[in-house]
Formats: structure tokens, sequence, C-alpha cells
């Protein structure tokens, strides 16, 4: 390969700004295809589902670790805030400059205070005892306990009111199949802003703690 002026080409391996340069196109490709709700390359907590009826399945968690941050604020705009707080942990704002990738979804609850609670889980590579510490102090590492969860997918809005109606409706499902319909309900989101409403994928889940009525099976 012909030599630019002032260029000095490596000499085997690969070098860092040739890797950084090559990286452009991947990320070109995967926020394009974002736009479609494909989401190439993103983890996701891994879980075991099971139909329950009325677009609401049940899912089994394995304990995971997170990244959260609490904000007072509407629920919306506390979405917001939360997310350049975690962004920012994982870009780089943290002891040693370290870059973790992000994951789906992004998760948003009520506390007891009623504020918000938001979460970027890590990537299942990461140990506790590995994640860097966050620069951040309203940035905390959490461990989130394995769990049984109903959740039911919705695409499109996602507002506030969205998210209420959507919990309105699981709760609903709950009760008429006999399970306690009374835990906090979390909101999930797995995509971008500029993904198309149509084919976002938005979940609400709520914990469950005990078997429906009448039944003998414990989830």
């Amino acid at each position: 390969m012909p030599r630019l002026p002032g260029v000095a080409w490596p000499r085997g391996g690969n070098h860092p700004g040739m890797t950084a340069l090559l990286e452009v196109p991947r990320q070109v490709a995967e926020s394009a295809l974002s736009v479609f709700g494909v989401r190439t390359g993103t983890e996701e907590p891994p879980y075991t589902a099971t139909p329950l009826g009325d677009g609401v399945e049940i899912r089994e968690y394995r304990e995971r670790i997170a990244a959260e941050t609490t904000v007072t604020a509407g629920e919306d705009a506390a979405r917001s805030t939360g997310f350049r707080r975690l962004a920012g942990y994982i870009f780089g704002s943290n002891r040693g400059s370290a870059k973790i990738a992000m994951t789906a979804p992004v998760a948003q609850a009520p506390d007891p205070k009623g504020d918000w609670v938001i979460r970027f889980y890590m990537p299942s590579k990461w140990a506790m005892g590995e994640l860097p510490t966050p620069n951040d102090d309203r940035v905390r590492l959490v461990t989130v306990p394995a769990e049984t969860v109903a959740v039911l997918r919705f695409s499109g809005d996602r507002s506030a009111q969205a998210v209420a109606e959507r919990t309105e409706q699981i709760r609903k499902v709950l009760r008429d199949k006999g399970f306690d319909a009374t835990g906090e309900a979390v909101a999930w989101f797995y995509d971008p802003p500029w993904t198309l409403p149509f084919l976002r994928r938005n979940e609400v889940a709520i914990a469950l703690t005990a078997a429906p009525r009448d039944s003998p099976r414990t989830v």
C-alpha cells in the first residue's frame, strides 16, 4: 500500500487509531438499524418465559447487577435525567475511565418516597467487584435479586400516561388470573427515542411473590 505523506502505517497487528476508525461504520449501522427496532449486539438479561394469557407472560430472571440513580422529577423528565447520568457512567465517567457496553432494557420504577429510580443492567461479563466506581456519587451499583415477574409488552407511546394505562391493564389480567396484583410496577424500555414508535419494545413488569389463588403452584 502506498504511504501517504506524514502517515506512519503500523507494521502488523492492530493500530488503536485504525481500530477506532473501523468501529465507526459498525456504530453507524447499529444506529441506523435501531430506527427500525433492531437491537444488534445489545445484551439483554436472560430469562425463561411462560405465557399467562391476554398478552401477559411470567418470566424468571436470575440475579443480575445494575447501575442505578434516583431522580426527583416528573416521570418523563426523571427518565431523561437518569438516562444521562447512567450513560455518563458507562461511557467512562468512572474510576479508570472504563467503557461499559450499553444493554437493554432501561428500567424505571417509583421508590417509596415518590422519586424515580432509573437502572441500566450491567453486561453479564462484569462481576460486582470488577465494575469501576462511578465518579458521580448519585450513581450506585446494586445487585438485583433473582425474581419472578409478570410482563406485558407494548409498542408505540411510552409516556407516563401510556405506562399507567398498561400498568392497569396488566394488573387487571393478574387479578382475573388469581394473582396478587399489588406489587410495584417497573417500566422497561428497549429502544432509543428515535426508533419508529410502532416498532418500539416497551414492557411493564410486576414482581410476583405468591401463587395464584386456589392453586398449589408457587411462582
